[in-house]
């Protein structure tokens, strides 16, 4: 198989399994024992929280573990609203379900809702964001990356226009973890959450960071992650995402030359060689590896379906948005009617990917496309 969807997940690095092993069969206690079994585990799981601390230019104390990227966007968009009876907060029109539902979840609580819509490349338009802002907006967020279409977006000025108004701003940074750097201190950010899964770590963990401060206790019980989050924590998990975390920042800059040659050469032929094709958000504000095209005339599930018949995985769009029978938000956002959105088609490589497996996809989706538009 040839795999290019690597924004619903990856495939665990090796390096990061013989790092968790020792965790599941040995060193296997409760961080919140008294003994050496347990003084080991709760040493592993502090020593990932200094590799991510490192990592994106933050203190140690302000990364919190979670059990990956939905929480982190729930207990973000949400701990704000915990200490405040009501008030106003604004979201982009791209953002992660996890995000958008958890906002409409306060909304229909009697907090109020606005949508910061984007350009035609999927760039939130920060002129309109400063109109949303009223003397009630406690909280924005703006996603770092776009899952769907891999745009890069401005949380910089963002947090700029935030900080005139004295909201916090909070950031899923799941689709830009490992693929730009990042750093909190110059992006100015109070939240960003992150899920290790998409950086060739385990799945069911990740971590949120917190500008300086506890969050509000989003999940009730004993006192782990400082008496903000608790449960007994996923240590082999933890020290996965410290391994694959480290591990993606130490070949960042190799993996996203070889992505982005190689995604450069697809989106030219594709571009070039399938009639009534574009390529969905901004040519080059977006993270290497991510390409979203439409094929006008064309269903972009059944595309999916053939592809898999050739042993090629791809998608239509975000895994955590499938089987909804619904086109793409984020497609409709950026303006997209609704057929030429059900006709898209979401290519995700990894720099593993070589040109003659670039060449034989790029041949299947003329072929495929071409025969479905024969079946009209």
């Amino acid at each position: 198989m040839i795999y290019m969807d690597n924004a619903a997940t990856t495939a665990i690095n090796r390096k990061v399994v013989e790092e968790m092993l020792p965790y599941l069969v040995s060193d296997y206690g409760n961080p919140s024992g008294v003994y050496r079994l347990s003084e080991r585990a709760r040493n592993a799981v502090e020593e990932s929280r200094m590799i991510i601390a490192d990592i994106i230019n933050a203190d140690k104390d302000e990364i919190f573990f979670t059990s990956g990227g939905t929480e982190g966007d729930n207990w973000a968009v949400k701990a704000e609203s915990l200490e405040r009876d009501g008030g106003h907060i604004i979201i982009s029109s791209i953002e992660h379900k996890a995000v958008t539902e958890s906002a409409l979840w306060l909304n229909r609580r009697g907090y109020g809702l606005s949508y910061v819509p984007v350009d035609e490349m999927g760039i939130v338009k920060l002129d309109e964001l400063k109109k949303l802002v009223t003397a009630d907006t406690f909280l924005i967020s703006v996603m770092l990356a776009n899952n769907e279409i891999g745009t890069i977006q401005p949380v910089a000025e963002v947090c700029k226009a935030a900080k005139e108004c004295g909201a916090k701003v909070h950031t899923d940074a799941v689709a830009a973890f490992g693929h730009i750097d990042i750093d909190v201190k110059k992006l100015g950010v109070d939240y960003l959450n992150v899920s290790a899964h998409k950086i060739c770590g385990p799945k069911g963990v990740g971590f949120l960071y917190v500008k300086g401060a506890r969050p509000v206790s989003y999940m009730h019980g004993g006192g782990q992650e400082s008496g903000c989050r608790a449960g007994t924590e996923n240590v082999a998990g933890i020290v996965g995402l410290g391994i694959a975390a480290r591990i993606a920042y130490d070949t960042l800059k190799e993996r996203a030359r070889q992505e982005k040659k190689i995604s450069d050469y697809m989106i030219k032929r594709i571009l070039r060689e399938v009639p009534h094709s574009r390529l969905n958000g901004d040519r080059d504000k977006r993270v290497t590896g991510n390409m979203n095209f439409s094929f006008q005339y064309v269903n972009g599930g059944m595309l999916v379906v053939m592809l898999n018949k050739q042993g090629i995985c791809a998608s239509a769009g975000s895994a955590c948005t499938s089987g909804t029978g619904n086109p793409s938000h984020v497609l409709l956002a950026i303006g997209l009617d609704n057929n030429l959105a059900e006709s898209s088609l979401r290519l995700t490589i990894n720099h593993t990917i070589t040109h003659v497996e670039a060449d034989y996809v790029v041949e299947c989706i003329k072929k495929d496309v071409a025969r479905l538009r024969e079946l009209m």
